[in-house]
């Protein structure tokens, strides 16, 4: 499992620490679906990206497609609410994300899902985390990404433009509203040179 990145010139440090969330901001898309997001909300986002990469007990795994078997494009983990994180800032961070929207979740986020991208390959297919009870409700998935970035792509189910985010090096996004019922997002292959990246997602209980 290769994990050579090209690091931030903007995160040139080893201290893997939070900011504020304070700088947040909130782009509405329509139909009640919003995204927040939060460039750089962690320092030394390359160094935790080593760490987890070496240290999580990443999982390939295969699905049915159609009438045949298919590997899953990237590695994943996946941690119940009472699962110890693989490092304590993602305790941190999941802890500052439930105190911030609490009010407007109205429940904490409890589980923890790591996807890693090794190279532009690796991907995910257009979806929404609608598997859970976030099919009929409202819900908020938070996700950081550590590593390259990576376009994250969203689109209205309805049809409409894409909206197009980079993410790496420690950036945050929120998707909240009815994003997960009425968009629909992915993870492209790419064809340009794109590192390892690793993203984190918090749900709330029951929402996958």
């Amino acid at each position: 499992m290769g994990t050579q990145l090209q690091g931030s010139l903007f995160d040139q440090t080893d201290e893997i620490r939070l900011g504020p969330l304070r700088g947040i901001r909130r782009t509405e898309l329509g139909d009640g679906a919003w995204i927040d997001l939060l460039p750089g909300w962690l320092s030394g986002a390359d160094a935790l990206f080593v760490r987890l990469a070496a240290d999580v007990p990443w999982q390939a795994e295969r699905r049915q497609m159609y009438d045949h078997v298919v590997d899953v494009p990237r590695l994943l983990a996946f941690y119940q609410a009472d699962d110890p994180l693989p490092h304590p800032v993602l305790t941190e961070a999941r802890a500052a994300l439930c105190a911030h929207y609490a009010d407007e979740l109205g429940e904490p986020f409890t589980t923890a899902g790591l996807c890693y991208y090794r190279d532009g390959r690796d991907s995910v297919a257009w979806h929404g985390d609608r598997t859970g009870r976030d099919r009929r409700a409202d819900t908020m998935v938070a996700i950081l990404s550590v590593g390259a970035p990576r376009d994250l792509l969203l689109r209205p189910r309805r049809g409409g433009s894409t909206v197009r985010r980079p993410l790496g090096h420690g950036d945050l996004i929120v998707m909240g509203g009815s994003c997960q019922r009425t968009w629909e997002h992915a993870i492209p292959k790419s064809t340009r040179a794109a590192g390892p990246r690793i993203s984190i997602q918090f749900r709330p209980h029951g929402v996958r």
